[in-house]
């Protein structure tokens, strides 16, 4: 198992492709991120990759396989977790060259850290005593691995529905679970009980006999409400949450889940607040079931980590959120995409990264899944979309059909960005509306969907000159809002020096706080999901806005109070939400 964690920031997941292979390029540094179990085709791919760069034998799994889905899982992560060991033992063994490697992983480390301090003051010693001291104080990075749990597609073989256990997430959990990963697999995308109940089934997830998780669960949330529901449902099976990954619910990378109108600020201090509380209640309920199940029963409560992420860009909003917060880790996702050392990012799609501006991001409704999806205008994939609709063939081909869970036509669930499902739709349109404008507000709804199964993995074939006949080479992208700040193409060690406070990569003198940001998105989106609400509002329409009016107002009144007793430089936040408060008052 890991030891004490090296960095004090992990990489999130972005996208499907874009940290499919970053725990080959930061895991040896300490540095934890996290995969996407999403496309096992772009999985198998990539594992012919490095297993052809690293001359390793590969033997193809193809989807003539029985659970061929969940096989190629394991294998590539089984490849992942081999060549990020070997890594590893190559940076501590380098000590006898003096390597670079070896060097980089403490440069890289904040300056606070004891064990740079201590490696300064020992690494001119005897070369066995410094391998010795390496092999008991260096981390190896955690590789993570992401389900979005709704994606559950079922799945067919010769027309013949398979069980429940073949479906895409249950599929990839299992490829996870038989892994020789000691990882944490993260949910996000809300609940999926049916999914919950599958993990009883692994044995990694449940306590060795010195009361260890091999396997641990990482929930991605954006309140403590479902973080208790949600841990009570798992524990009741003997199962325990490691770590509560706290999102922001607008300013954020990929999917927006919006909370309703709470903010991250309250959020959090909520989970701090309640924290052991919330560790001995769930430890109860988890106890009793692990009884029950005849399982090794730990001593003491596991421990419970709380993580945030989504908006968070200087080295003073990290620091306050570790010290505020009681946090043990900050993800940094969005600005990472401009570290095309770690993330694939290709060249057309990082120039246009880089050039953003806060009008080039925004929430669309691209997303299949009918979740707001933060884009990037001008990307590859749009443009290609625009096109195909210009010459009447609007729609995708739909190849991976991960995304495939409309069942509006058939038993067979479909792509709402899928060609047939687009052309069916449209079939409907023309048989029932006449007005041209309604006609066009309509075909807009339909064809706005994106074939981001495959935009979101092209990528990295494009940055390793993969064949993209099946993919094509338009990509999609998903950086959240703080994109807009970062313009510079930047190493890592560039990038942790700049979290770290060594460096600043943002030149902009008007970035506003991420909480302001945060705060100024949620008015945006009320403003937005009032204008498309039919007038006269409804009962339950007045009691949703009043509500989210309200909860929006209390956010506002704890960051007065919050920014007026703790922050240096409170002065600027006030006056960012003074500016907010008027654009409150608008909806009075």
């Amino acid at each position: 198992m890991n030891k004490i964690q090296s960095h004090s920031f992990h990489v999130p997941v972005m996208g499907i492709g874009y940290t499919i292979d970053t725990p080959l390029k930061v895991a040896q540094y300490g540095i934890s991120s996290v995969i996407s179990l999403v496309d096992d085709m772009l999985i198998e791919r990539m594992r012919e990759f490095y297993s052809r760069k690293f001359d390793l034998p590969f033997q193809s799994i193809t989807d003539k396989i029985d659970d061929f889905r969940a096989k190629r899982i394991t294998a590539y992560l089984d490849l992942v977790d081999k060549l990020v060991r070997q890594k590893f033992e190559e940076l501590k063994n380098s000590i006898s060259q003096k390597g670079e490697e070896l060097e980089k992983y403490f440069n890289m480390l904040p300056d606070s850290s004891e064990i740079k301090g201590r490696f300064e003051q020992i690494k001119n010693e005897k070369l066995k005593d410094m391998k010795s001291w390496l092999n008991k104080n260096l981390n190896l990075g955690s590789i993570d691995v992401n389900i979005m749990t709704k994606l559950d597609k079922e799945n067919y073989r010769n027309d013949e529905l398979l069980p429940v256990e073949y479906n895409d997430a249950h599929a990839a959990l299992r490829g996870f679970a038989q892994s020789q990963l000691e990882s944490g697999i993260v949910l996000s995308a809300g609940m999926n009980p049916r999914l919950y109940s599958y993990f009883e089934n692994f044995s990694d997830f449940y306590p060795d006999k010195n009361g260890e998780l091999k396997k641990k669960i990482i929930l991605k949330v954006s309140d403590y409400r479902s973080a208790l529901i949600q841990g009570k449902f798992l524990a009741k099976k003997g199962l325990w949450i490691s770590e509560y990954r706290i999102e922001s619910g607008l300013n954020c990378g990929g999917h927006a889940f919006a909370t309703q109108g709470f903010l991250l600020g309250p959020i959090l201090a909520e989970f701090r607040d309640n924290r052991d509380f919330l560790r001995q209640t769930l430890f109860e309920i988890y106890v009793d079931a692990l009884k029950e199940k005849g399982k090794v029963i730990p001593e003491t409560s596991p421990v419970v980590k709380l993580t945030a992420q989504g908006g968070v860009g200087t080295n003073e909003e990290h620091n306050f959120l570790l010290k505020e917060y009681n946090l043990d880790s900050i993800g940094w996702g969005t600005p990472f995409m401009l570290v095309p050392e770690i993330c694939n990012t290709d060249e057309e799609t990082l120039n246009l990264l880089a050039n953003a501006h806060e009008e080039d991001l925004y929430m669309s409704n691209i997303s299949p899944l009918g979740v707001p999806f933060n884009s990037i205008r001008n990307n590859t994939l749009d443009i290609e979309k625009e096109r195909l609709i210009s010459l009447e063939k609007p729609g995708a081909q739909c190849v991976k059909k991960y995304a495939s869970l409309s069942k509006e036509f058939g038993n067979k669930a479909i792509c709402l960005a899928s060609r047939i499902y687009q052309r069916k739709k449209i079939k409907e349109l023309d048989e029932k509306i006449q007005d041209p404008t309604e006609y066009k507000h309509e075909f807009d709804a339909i064809t706005q969907k994106s074939c981001i199964c495959n935009g979101l993995g092209t990528s990295v074939l494009l940055m390793n000159h993969m064949d993209t006949k099946i993919e094509g080479k338009a990509v999609a992208v998903c950086p959240g809002p703080n994109l807009a700040y970062f313009s510079e193409v930047v190493s890592l060690q560039r990038m942790t020096d700049h979290i770290y406070g060594r460096t600043n990569l943002i030149s902009r003198k008007d970035r506003p706080h991420m909480f302001i940001k945060e705060l100024g998105l949620y008015i945006d989106y009320l403003r937005q999901k009032m204008a498309e609400a039919p007038k006269p509002y409804s009962l339950k329409q007045t009691q949703y806005f009043d509500e989210f009016i309200s909860n929006l107002k209390n956010g506002m009144q704890y960051y007065q109070k919050l920014f007026s007793e703790k922050i240096t430089g409170g002065k600027n936040i006030l006056e960012g939400l003074s500016l907010e408060n008027d654009r409150i008052k608008e909806f009075s």
